[in-house]
C-alpha cells in the first residue's frame, strides 16, 4: 500500500480525543497497520517496540500521551491528578533514554501541569490545556520539517548522489521529515537525486522505511548494506550524507542510529559533506558532550534471529546491540535546524542560536 509523505500521519489524535492513532512502523513495508492507544502501558510499549519512532515523532506522540492520560484522570482532586500524571510521565520517559524529544515534550507538558496546579485550576481545565499544547507541538513539528527541508535543500545540487542512514522522513516526524526533508522537497521542485539508503542495522529502518518512503515519493533509490558506503564514496557516487539525530549535545556531538559515526568518519576521509538535520528541540544544553549521552541497549535477538527463519548465529554466541552511537562534532560539516544552519565551532553557534530562540 502506498503512503505519500504529505498524507502520512504516523501519529494523530482520535476523533473523540480519548486515544492516539499510531501507524505501526514495525509492520512496514509489508503491512500498513494502525494501533489505537489509550493506556500508559500501551504508550510505553509503542515507544519501546518502535511502533512509534523517530525523535520528533516520539515528541509529538508524547505530547498527546500526556493529554490523553490527563483526560482520564479528571475525576480526581488536584493533588491526585498531579501525582498520577507525573508517575505516568516518568514511566513514559523511561521507555527510550537516548531520544531527547521524548523528555522534551513530556517536560513541556509537565510545566503546563505545574502552572495549572499552582493556580488552582481544575483537572478538567488543565486537561483541556494539555490537549491544546499537544496539538501545538504537532503543528510546530509540521512547520519545523518544512523549514529544515528548505535549509537543507539550499546545500544540495540537482543530480547529487546522497547517502542516508536510518530513517528520518515523514514516518519519523510530520510531513517532510528531517534527514529526508530536502530530498522530498527537492523532488517536488524538479531536482533529480539518487539516494543510497543504508539498510541500517539492527532494525533495518533504512531498508524498510526510508526505501518505502522514497519509492512512494518517486525518488530514485538504492538500498545498500551498511558496509558498502565506503565503496560508493570511493567510486564518487556520493556528494553528500544526510542523517537525522536523536540528541545533539551542547558541543555539537550527535546521537543517531548505530553506524552513523562510521559513515561520518568515511565521509571525512573522502571529503564528502556530512550533514545532520534535526529540530532545535533535539539540542540538549544539559548534555555538554556526546560522552554524556546514555546509549540504549536493545534485545540481542534483534541481531541473532529477528530477520531470519532460523537464528543466524549459534546458541551461546555473545551479542552487543546498542541502538545508537555518537558522531563527534569534528566530523560534522553542518547541523541543519529549523532555526537555521549551524557551522563549527558548534559550542558557539549552538549557544548563540539557543539564546536567540
Amino acid at each position: 500500500m502506498a503512503l505519500k509523505y504529505k498524507d502520512t500521519d504516523p501519529v494523530r489524535l482520535s476523533d473523540d480525543g480519548r486515544t492516539i492513532i499510531v501507524l505501526d512502523q514495525t509492520k512496514l513495508p509489508e503491512e500498513v497497520v494502525y494501533l489505537n492507544i489509550g493506556t500508559a502501558d500501551q504508550m510505553y510499549d509503542a515507544i519501546k517496540s518502535l511502533a512509534v519512532r523517530g525523535a520528533p515523532c516520539i515528541g509529538v506522540f508524547a505530547g498527546y500521551c500526556i493529554a490523553v492520560l490527563a483526560s482520564g484522570y479528571t475525576d480526581l482532586d488536584n493533588a491526585q491528578f498531579d501525582k498520577k500524571l507525573r508517575e505516568d510521565a516518568a514511566w513514559l520517559e523511561s521507555s527510550r533514554p537516548t531520544a531527547v524529544n521524548l523528555s522534551w515534550a513530556v517536560q513541556r507538558q509537565l510545566k503546563l501541569l505545574e502552572c495549572g496546579i499552582s493556580a488552582g485550576i481544575t483537572p478538567v481545565k488543565i486537561a483541556g490545556r494539555l490537549l491544546e499544547e499537544a496539538r501545538t507541538i504537532h503543528e510546530e513539528d509540521i512547520s519545523m520539517c518544512m523549514r529544515i527541508a528548505e535549509h537543507g535543500l539550499s546545500l544540495l545540487n540537482d543530480g547529487d548522489g546522497l547517502l542516508t542512514h536510518c530513517n528520518a522522513g515523514a514516518l519519523a516526524t510530520s510531513r517532510y521529515g528531517t534527514g529526508l526533508g530536502p530530498i522530498l522537497l527537492g523532488r517536488e521542485r524538479g531536482y533529480t537525486f539518487h539516494v543510497f539508503s543504508d539498510e541500517t542495522r539492527p532494525l533495518l529502518q533504512g531498508a524498510r522505511l526510508t526505501a518505502f518512503e522514497l519509492v512512494n515519493a518517486g525518488v530514485e533509490e538504492t538500498v545498500v548494506c551498511d558496509n558498502m558506503a565506503s565503496l560508493l564514496m570511493k567510486q564518487g557516487k556520493i556528494q553528500a550524507v544526510l542523517v537525522g539525530c536523536d540528541r545533539i549535545a551542547a558541543n555539537g556531538d550527535t546521537a543517531n542510529k548505530i553506524g552513523t559515526s562510521g559513515v561520518a568518519i568515511l565521509a571525512k576521509y573522502y571529503g564528502i559533506p556530512f550533514y545532520v538535520l534535526g529540530p532545535y528541540s533535539t539540542i540538549d544544553m544539559n548534555t555538554p558532550k556526546g560522552d554524556d549521552i546514555e546509549i540504549e541497549l536493545r534485545d540481542p535477538e534483534e541481531i541473532r534471529s529477528m530477520w531470519y527463519k532460523t537464528p543466524m548465529a549459534p546458541a551461546g554466541a555473545g551479542f552487543y546491540n546498542p541502538a545508537f552511537d555518537v558522531t563527534d562534532h569534528s566530523l560534522i560539516t553542518a547541523i541543519i535546524t529549523d532555526k537555521g544552519i549551524l557551522r563549527p565551532p558548534y559550542d558557539k553557534s549552538i549557544g548563540q542560536m539557543m539564546r536567540r530562540r
